[in-house]
Formats: structure tokens, C-alpha cells, sequence
């Protein structure tokens, strides 16, 4: 799927992206608030629908997905209120 396509993150789609919107590069957490390791499956969600990109291979856990918000992630944000 691609970006503007009207879809709208969920609320925990949510959660991660804004996490985004303050950290240097859009720098997407790896751990929610609680110290839990955010859910691959919204990880991958957000980077099928182009809110997320990958930006660097973690070398110490390469099955983590370092992520950065994307611009489609920053007008998903602003434009969907989910």
C-alpha cells in the first residue's frame, strides 16, 4: 500500500508515529512507554503503508527495525485524526 491513500493509522499506529515527531531525524522508538518492545506488526504496518522507513541495521539486533517517520507519516498524523 502506498501513502495517500486515505488510510488512517489506528490508535496504537498512532502512539509510535508521534514518538516520532520530536526525536532528532524522526527518530521511531524500538520501546513504548511501558519498556515494551513496540509491536513488530505495527512497525511493519507503518512501514507497508510508507509512514515509517528504515533507517539504519541495528548490528547488535539485526531482527530489530530501526525506523524514522516519513513525511506521508507527518501528514498522516495532521491529517488523521484516528
Amino acid at each position: 500500500m502506498s501513502a495517500g491513500t486515505g488510510i488512517r493509522p489506528t490508535r496504537m499506529q498512532r502512539r509510535y508515529l508521534e514518538r516520532g515527531l520530536e526525536q532528532p531525524g524522526g527518530k521511531l522508538p524500538l520501546f513504548d512507554d511501558d519498556g515494551q518492545q513496540v509491536n513488530p506488526q505495527t512497525v511493519r504496518t507503518c512501514l507497508d503503508h510508507g509512514w515509517a522507513e528504515p533507517w539504519f541495521a541495528n548490528p547488535l539486533k539485526p531482527d530489530w527495525l530501526v525506523c524514522k517517520l516519513t513525511e506521508a507519516g507527518r501528514a498522516a498524523l495532521k491529517n488523521g485524526k484516528a
